[in-house]
């Protein structure tokens, strides 16, 4: 739900934590967690100092597709692909299921950095 306040006279909406859902797309969940799996990504290809070229080798892409990926065009990759050049890249991946909160109906995806 968005809260509308008042700041320096214009009214503005608090959006939630959630980009893609604050502009209405419906996998908003799927698209948030690509994005942080792809910063992630970035991350590790710009402190390691990569060029695309070699990013996409090390990754087992190609560097069109590695380009776009940095430019956030991630349509068309999978979570599964993407874990995948986390470990490529020499990250462990963990994924953990538990209880949801009893506050809440379903249970949620969320993405942690260690």
């Amino acid at each position: 739900m968005k809260k509308e306040r008042v700041l320096d006279g214009a009214s503005v909406q608090v959006g939630s934590k959630n980009v893609y859902a604050d502009l209405g797309y419906r996998d908003s969940e799927e698209m948030l967690l690509k994005a942080q799996l792809l910063t992630a990504i970035a991350d590790i290809i710009e402190k390691r100092g990569l060029t695309q070229q070699q990013a996409a080798k090390v990754l087992h892409l190609t560097q069109p597709k590695i380009s776009g990926l940095l430019r956030g065009q991630f349509r068309g990759i999978s979570e599964q692909r993407l874990l995948q050049c986390l470990t490529l890249l020499g990250r462990d991946v963990q994924i953990v299921v538990r209880e949801r909160s009893r506050k809440r109906e379903n249970g949620r995806l969320t993405l942690m950095f260690a």
